[in-house]
């Protein structure tokens, strides 16, 4: 294939705009940052100036302090950047989280994040933004990653709930977007009664609620005695399963939400005694209908099974290349 086109380029701190001297997601400090959203892998603390979405710019004052960069700018409308002209679309992942457009040279280049198709009340939906290269992920780009309807797993969800009445059930669930998507799915689902949460989740689900996202009655997992939380289900980050913290809890049905959960030999590593298949990140067939859909002269792949999305562009006759970008570690799975 011919040369990657000038308006982005990859370098090793991510994707690089020599023209408006800007990054997309660096993995590293860097003077001028544009932001997809605020997980860790995508959103690091350090940069010169930030360029995001408010709702991620609050995020990653939550997380990392509100001095996390010397500037920051909240990104509204088209935004002219030496010349380039950048715009943010909803991505559907986390609440926040934005496609960046990026248009110059007579090309636009859309670069999606991480993003999700599946409908959510935690978050605003996938916009599908005409492009001439679109920029994936591919954290679950294989045939195999079909994930199910998210009411199907709180249903399985809730019948060992039902079935387990002496039993508390602790879900793991990652503190943004992931542990706010499974709440409003819960509730969805009609159960009312209190959900009990992790320390760690707590900013996170209260900056959720003064945004507007109703998750109803969440109270501290730290408060009452090991009797009462029997029948309880309870959100927590992975990690605090294997802390003393997690002995609070009567005979707990362990649980994690997660697209990996279809992968069962990962479920049995965790000692999962429930996996729950929920992503925020896109499955095989809604990833190659978004491509279809888009209709890129050319898809970039970064983090994730590359080869196998190459593999499929190929067979349809799409150009697609590889960009090998490193450090993204899937936080929000």
């Amino acid at each position: 294939m011919g040369k990657l086109p000038s308006l982005l380029v990859p370098r090793p701190e991510g994707l690089y705009c020599p023209a408006g001297d800007f990054f997309i997601d660096p993995l590293r400090p860097v003077p001028r940052a544009l932001i997809t959203h605020g997980h860790s892998d995508h959103a690091r603390p350090g940069h010169g100036a930030v360029l995001a979405t408010r709702q991620t710019l609050d995020i990653m004052a939550i997380r990392y302090g509100e001095d996390f960069a010397a500037s920051r700018q909240s990104a509204e409308g088209r935004i002219d950047i030496g010349g380039v002209a950048v715009s943010f679309h909803p991505a559907g992942h986390v609440l926040g989280s934005a496609q960046i457009a990026v248009e110059g040279q007579g090309c636009r280049i859309t670069v999606s994040g991480d993003y999700a198709r599946v409908p959510t009340p935690t978050c605003a939906p996938f916009e599908p933004v005409p492009c001439d290269i679109f920029v994936t992920e591919a954290t679950f780009a294989l045939p195999v990653f079909r994930h199910p309807p998210p009411e199907v797993e709180i249903a399985r969800l809730l019948a060992s709930v039902a079935a387990f009445p002496d039993r508390s059930h602790l879900i793991g669930a990652y503190a943004l977007g992931k542990a706010q998507r499974v709440i409003a799915a819960i509730r969805q689902a009609g159960w009312d009664a209190p959900i009990l949460i992790h320390g760690a989740l707590q900013r996170l689900c209260d900056y959720h609620v003064a945004e507007g996202i109703d998750l109803g009655d969440l109270r501290p997992a730290s408060e009452g005695r090991k009797a009462d939380h029997a029948g309880a289900i309870v959100i927590a980050p992975p990690s605090a399963f294997a802390s003393p913290w997690a002995q609070r809890f009567p005979d707990p049905v362990i649980a994690f939400a997660s697209g990996w959960m279809q992968v069962r030999a990962r479920a049995r590593q965790r000692g999962v005694e429930l996996p729950l298949i929920l992503s925020d990140h896109i499955d095989w067939p809604n990833l190659t209908a978004t491509i279809a859909e888009l209709d890129p002269a050319e898809v970039w792949i970064t983090h994730g099974r590359e080869d196998a999305l190459m593999r499929w562009c190929e067979l349809n006759q799409r150009r697609a290349r590889p960009l090998h970008l490193v450090g993204y570690e899937d936080e929000a799975e």
